[in-house]
């Protein structure tokens, strides 16, 4: 049995549950941080998102088929919590949720927990002007190195949509940076 198939089984039985959670947690915490940070760019929001992903993980693991790698289960709830969390303040301004990420990026030079430089800056504005699925393909795939197999499982679609999506993400970007 895998170190995965393991954790999960005692993640699912009554008896295990609190330990292995924790050991969950700690295996996965600062992974599934940056990768919400990367779509909802702000520490506080990031913080809050990753609770509210860990609690939906606990409440939900007796639900995991093991249809796909714990990871990726993880996080494909990772995702959708940031997504939501987007669009509810979107909805919460009045304003479309690529609105809210662009206030987000500029409010990045007032975040303590951002040390980016300039050009770390400008690649987040170029980033921000993609579609949300570009988005999370040009993350997954340049920020966190994820294989296309992988990402493919956390966003349920196929590996060769994925790569003419990250693509044409690098294409658009390029072409911001060099007229920004």
């Amino acid at each position: 049995m895998t170190d995965e198939a393991q954790l999960v089984k005692e993640l699912q039985s009554e008896q295990h549950k609190e330990k292995a959670f924790r050991a969950l947690i700690t295996l996965y915490k600062e992974r599934l941080y940056w990768h919400i940070r990367n779509i909802v760019k702000t520490h506080d929001d990031a913080d809050d998102v990753l609770q509210n992903t860990f609690i939906k993980i606990y409440k939900n693991i007796h639900n995991f088929k093991g249809d796909s790698k714990l990871y990726s289960w993880m996080y494909r709830i990772a995702t959708n919590e940031s997504i939501t969390l987007l669009n509810k303040n979107a909805k919460r301004l009045q304003i479309t949720s690529e609105e809210v990420q662009q206030l987000a990026i500029n409010n990045l030079t007032s975040d303590v927990y951002f040390e980016g430089e300039e050009i770390q800056l400008k690649l987040q504005k170029a980033i921000a002007t993609l579609p949300e699925k570009q988005q999370l393909v040009f993350n997954m795939k340049y920020f966190e190195e994820l294989k296309y197999k992988d990402i493919s499982e956390i966003l349920e679609t196929s590996e060769g949509a994925l790569k003419a999506s990250y693509h044409i993400a690098v294409k658009k970007i390029e072409s911001y940076l060099i007229d920004n």
